[in-house]
């Protein structure tokens, strides 16, 4: 198994839905599971296809109650392809399925270099013919809208024929997630097939609600022998195209698929499905379209070059593909956000949440404008979240938690606990916090690209929106003398309210209030530099006057922050909750990722205790360097020092289950400044949480994008230190024996492939020729500037 393969030795059925999701090929603009393409949706298989942004709105009745759900629809299952052997009497045998006759041989690489997916096997039907089989597949990174299945059957021994069957099926439901599957699923409607002669079948439909026009075509042509039969067969939901082919020894049959898809969202078509018949029949053959892939993941890889020994470097490359695959170039051109589980499943819905938090500062320093993008996804989202914001009765803009199509709130009022099987009111929406994550990912954007025309535009109408929401958010406490902001959830989605009360939320959840002043601080600080006529102009533009100015400025400096023993209080009142016998739940249960569905199955509440999900509190750690952190506590009128944060560290380190994939990322980041000896454990959690499923099935419903791209940024910012601000890339580098090696290069301000390489205690900075102006590394112990051409190589602290 090589660094640039990802290698399954035979078939287990057991393992294909995480295959499936791990194995998922696509380009920014669709992806395909990596199912097998004889497979249909069960138990074992899930063939699934994705188009970023393609989302429907359904009603079901559930607890009695008729709720609304909007989804990331499955579309037609173009990978369809199954076959058969023809005896000699004119019968057929069985369709080739794994799942019955196990197959001889079975090997699935996953290429990441080449983006390609290739299953190798030998079947045999009964006591006819050994047929040796290989597939290879891909999803078009240089043309978005075409995909192509290449399948060759060589006869072992004997001769006769094969029967395949190609087909585009419009017969599919969203079944990915099993809790799901009391809520309506059927997406599609008015399906409709056809065929063009001599070799190509169509499918269109559009979705039920959101009335979202696909047109798919599909193109089958065979090599080697010449078909002794060809139809083309539409049915009502499924397009067919059967063959009957000659098989002899020596003489090896390539059948080839190739597959265009457009939805009704696609700029410059005049009619989907028109533009689909028309991209497959100008498509090129299988080779000449694997080279011009291949092509294009070449130049994808030299943008995010990553160097990292060992196993973690081949874990990194593999989280790299899936963050390329569902955020590339083409997202530039599209309006979405960050789905949360890419464009590999169907938990969380498709759903856009916070996770661009995690995401963006990697794109920032590789792919500005694919950033750009996104963040004008929410941009555009803008007037929906003042709306918001004005009907809970504030101003300024409440993004919601969970984003789709249109940017309302879509996040679910109930959810099911598969253990207990009850469905419970979901208070997540209180999750007010992701605005700061928008104007956090504003911020960082600009500062790494210098792109100042942004800033001064859509970055500030956002920036200021939601500086103006947490401004009227925060209620003045005369006898405290400072702001607080009630009835809200942070990061820990485990406690949604207090122990008995009729109402959810928390009051003064630390990291919703000192993200909340950064929030102020920074906006205050975009007014300073903004031309008077700019300034003017958004002053206009958004109904802002100074007068709100001088609120923001003072809730700034006076939100409360709560304490307790020393530590940082999650929020207002955490240090009186009970603590949890933690020993007794892990002899009990072992995993106990999800203690909050385990309490609630015994009756109990995980708000009763100290007890949290994942990071909440340490996330400030994630987000803030030391220095910027206890300023930010400084202004706010406490002294956070070391020791207040270390131990802050391990009182929640003791009591966090890390019942999301992003907790092990955070506590990998935040220890590795603060106790070195603990931090690589975590930071191999978070290398492992979708390559080994440690959540237990999740997976397969979805890689987990926030986690993966994390820990690119792991390497990239967390271990390096690395800063962009005040026109400068400042570095501090912690040492970590178990990855004291890497390399990586980065895209600032307009310089290309700006080299950063760790070895043991020297860090060398590399400015490439090509560029024409120097640029400026400062660390703590000094700043050099490295012109063009320059390699700048300098001995660590302690080293």
């Amino acid at each position: 198994m090589s660094e640039w393969t990802w290698e399954y030795e035979g078939y287990d059925p057991a393992a294909e839905r995480l295959r499936e999701s791990l194995c998922t090929l696509g380009n920014g603009y669709f992806a395909t599971r990596g199912a097998a393409p004889e497979s249909k949706a069960g138990l074992v298989h899930y063939p699934g296809t994705y188009v970023a942004g393609c989302y429907n709105r359904l009603e079901s009745t559930v607890a009695g109650r008729c709720v609304e759900n909007e989804d990331l629809v499955n579309l037609p299952n173009w990978l369809r392809l199954r076959f058969r052997l023809r005896r000699a009497d004119g019968s057929s045998g069985a369709w080739f399925s794994p799942d019955v006759g196990e197959p001889a041989d079975y090997r699935q690489v996953l290429d990441l270099r080449r983006g390609t997916m290739t299953r190798r096997f030998r079947f045999r039907d009964g006591e006819d013919g050994l047929v040796g089989v290989e597939q290879s597949r891909l999803v078009h990174m240089m043309d978005p809208h075409l995909a192509a299945l290449r399948t060759e059957f060589a006869a072992e021994g004997w001769s006769g024929e094969i029967e395949v069957e190609s087909a585009i099926d419009g017969d599919v439901i969203n079944g990915n997630v099993r809790r799901y599957r009391s809520l309506n699923r059927h997406h599609l409607a008015h399906v409709q097939t056809g065929a063009v002669d001599p070799d190509t079948v169509w499918l269109r439909c559009r979705t039920s609600s959101s009335d979202v026009g696909v047109g798919m075509a599909a193109r089958t042509t065979v090599t080697g022998r010449l078909p002794s039969s060809s139809g083309l067969h539409p049915a009502r939901r499924r397009a067919t195209h059967r063959l009957i082919v000659p098989l002899a020894p020596g003489v090896p049959v390539v059948v080839e698929k190739t597959v265009a898809l457009h939805t009704s969202r696609d700029p410059a078509i005049s009619d989907p499905l028109g533009a689909a018949v028309e991209r497959v029949e100008r498509a090129p053959d299988f080779a000449a379209l694997l080279a011009s892939h291949v092509a294009a993941w070449q130049r994808l890889w030299r943008r995010a070059e990553i160097h990292v020994p060992g196993k973690a470097g081949r874990v990194l490359r593999l989280h790299l593909f899936h963050v390329l695959q569902t955020l590339s170039p083409h997202t530039a051109e599209l309006d979405v956000g960050v789905p949360a589980r890419g464009l590999h499943g169907e938990a969380y819905r498709g759903h856009i949440f916070w996770d661009e938090l995690f995401v963006l500062p990697y794109l920032n320093l590789h792919f500005p404008e694919v950033s750009r993008a996104l963040l004008g996804y929410r941009h555009r989202r803008l007037p929906q979240a003042c709306q918001a914001a004005g009907d809970a009765g504030r101003s300024g803009a409440m993004y919601p938690w969970q984003s789709g199509s249109d940017g309302r709130e879509e996040a679910q009022e109930l959810h099911l606990n598969p253990r207990s099987g009850r469905w419970l009111p979901d208070h997540s929406r209180l999750q007010h916090h992701v605005g700061s994550a928008i104007a956090y990912n504003v911020w960082q954007y600009c500062e790494a690209t210098g792109d100042t025309e942004f800033l001064h535009t859509k970055g500030a109408e956002m920036l200021l929106q939601i500086a103006r929401f947490w401004a009227d958010s925060a209620t003045y406490d005369a006898g405290l003398g400072r702001y607080r902001i009630r009835g809200v959830v942070g990061p820990d989605e485990y406690h949604d309210g207090y122990p008995g009360a009729t109402q959810p939320g928390l009051d003064d959840n630390a990291y919703t209030n000192v993200t909340a002043a950064w929030v102020l601080g920074r906006a205050l600080d975009l007014v300073r530099r903004l031309p008077a006529w700019r300034r003017q102009e958004l002053f206009e533009r958004i109904a802002l006057n100074s007068g709100e100015l001088q609120k923001w400025d003072d809730v700034s400096r006076r939100l409360r922050i709560p304490f307790h023993q020393g530590v940082i209080s999650q929020f207002q009142g955490y240090g009186d909750l009970a603590e949890l016998d933690w020993a007794n739940y892990r002899k009990r249960y072992g995993n106990i990722r999800r203690l909050d569905r385990i309490l609630e199955a015994e009756g109990d509440t995980v708000n009763r205790y100290q007890a949290s999900k994942q990071a909440d509190v340490l996330m400030l750690g994630y987000l803030f360097s030391p220095t910027e952190l206890a300023g930010l506590f400084r202004r706010l009128g406490y002294e956070l020092t070391d020791e207040t944060w270390r131990e802050t560290v391990g009182h929640y380190l003791r009591r966090t289950s890390h019942g999301s994939t992003l907790s092990a990322l955070v506590h990998g980041w935040v220890l590795a400044r603060v106790h070195r000896a603990d931090a690589w454990t975590y930071c191999q959690d978070a290398l492992e949480s979708d390559v080994a499923d440690v959540q237990g099935g999740t997976t397969g419903e979805g890689i987990h994008l926030g986690a993966m791209a994390g820990t690119l940024d792991l390497v990239q910012r967390g271990l390096t230190g690395l800063e962009t601000r005040e026109d400068a890339l400042w570095l501090d580098p912690v040492p970590l024996p178990e990855l004291s090696e890497y390399g990586f290069s980065l895209r600032y301000r307009g310089h290309w492939g700006v080299g950063v390489r760790l070895h043991r205690s020297h860090l060398a900075i590399t400015v490439p020729t090509s560029e024409e102006t120097p640029i400026r590394v400062v660390l703590p112990d000094r700043a050099v500037t490295v012109a063009p051409g320059d390699t700048c190589t300098l001995e660590l602290p302690g080293g």
